[in-house]
């Protein structure tokens, strides 16, 4: 069985000291539950707590979390699918699920465009590559013509196959002409510490990931991935600023069963968006690399059709396929 690892390392251990505990005075209506596809104890998880106690301010209702495991967070969603469309109970979920498995699966049992309705992206993060600094390459450029002068050893650890940084690579390999060779790891930080002893020259990984490394020496981060650079590497230039035409990022986004009454999303939503900006959880969405959005229903829509188009042709090209 090949499972997905869409929850991003021990970076994020951090942040459940700062998780707020879902509220649980009944001050009206039953309890929403916001279903969140994956376990307990990484970034979406703690983030989910974290919304969970603010829509508990703005809605004056208990809000609590279920972690519904299974199925590569399939489960999940296709338990918020069948849930009645009355906004009491809501989907967070990274990108994977709602853009990118149909891409990677042959059949999926739910639509994940038709059988929601999109609330509001949370937050974005991104991805970057980095290097042993000992190979002396110091620009992306510098890398790139060390894989074509070495392609046999041209690999690249990855947190997981099939996963975003495993595309990311194979977009990089096409934009500037290289055959990469992934080598899939089970977590960025065994990925790392291969890096750093000298086993694998470089990585992609999510950016939060290579931020402590990269700031004690460790590693090189040569580019990130985002339009523009990352505000916790920002010495390090984009894809695009280093000469290649490459952008891309993962994201959190909340969701409602389809046909949910729009009034019910659009009062979420707002909520929502005024909450990620609040100064308070700027600062917890920047201890694990998350920048915030609070979008409305139809960027979030817009969002995930356009991020499905951007990853097509990575996945077709890294000829993934998941498997049960």
């Amino acid at each position: 069985m090949r499972h997905f690892k869409w929850a991003m390392s021990g970076l994020f251990a951090a942040m459940l000291a700062l998780a707020a505990t879902p509220a649980t005075a009944q001050l009206g209506g039953p309890p929403i539950r916001i279903i969140f596809p994956f376990a307990a104890g990484g970034s979406g998880d703690t983030l989910a707590r974290l919304i969970a106690e603010k829509l508990h301010e703005g809605l004056g209702r208990t809000v609590v979390v279920e972690d519904r495991t299974g199925g590569a967070g399939r489960i999940g969603v296709q338990a918020v699918k069948h849930a009645a469309a009355d906004g009491d109970t809501l989907l967070l979920t990274p990108i994977a699920p709602m853009s990118i498995y149909q891409l990677v699966y042959k059949a999926l049992d739910y639509d994940p465009i038709n059988d929601f309705a999109a609330v509001s992206q949370l937050g974005t993060f991104d991805f970057g590559i980095a290097v042993n600094p000992q190979l002396g390459i110091a620009t992306l450029k510098d890398l790139v013509a060390w894989a074509k002068a070495n392609p046999t050893k041209a690999n690249y650890g990855i947190p997981a196959a099939g996963t975003l940084p495993h595309f990311l690579g194979v977009m990089f390999g096409r934009a500037a002409g290289l055959d990469l060779n992934h080598i899939a790891y089970r977590g960025s930080a065994a990925a790392l510490a291969d890096v750093v002893a000298g086993h694998v020259p470089m990585i992609v990984t999510t950016t939060a990931d290579l931020v402590q490394m990269h700031k004690a020496g460790k590693v090189r981060v040569l580019a990130t991935s985002d339009k523009a650079r990352s505000p916790f590497l920002p010495d390090v230039p984009t894809f695009s600023e280093a000469g290649y035409d490459l952008v891309a990022n993962g994201w959190y986004g909340m969701f409602a069963p389809a046909k949910t009454p729009p009034e019910v999303i659009d009062r979420y939503s707002k909520i929502i968006a005024a909450a990620v900006h609040s100064p308070e959880m700027k600062a917890k969405f920047a201890v694990f690399g998350l920048k915030p959005t609070g979008t409305t229903a139809a960027e979030l829509t817009k969002i995930q059709k356009d991020d499905s188009a951007v990853w097509a042709p990575a996945v077709k090209a890294s000829g993934f396929t998941a498997r049960d």
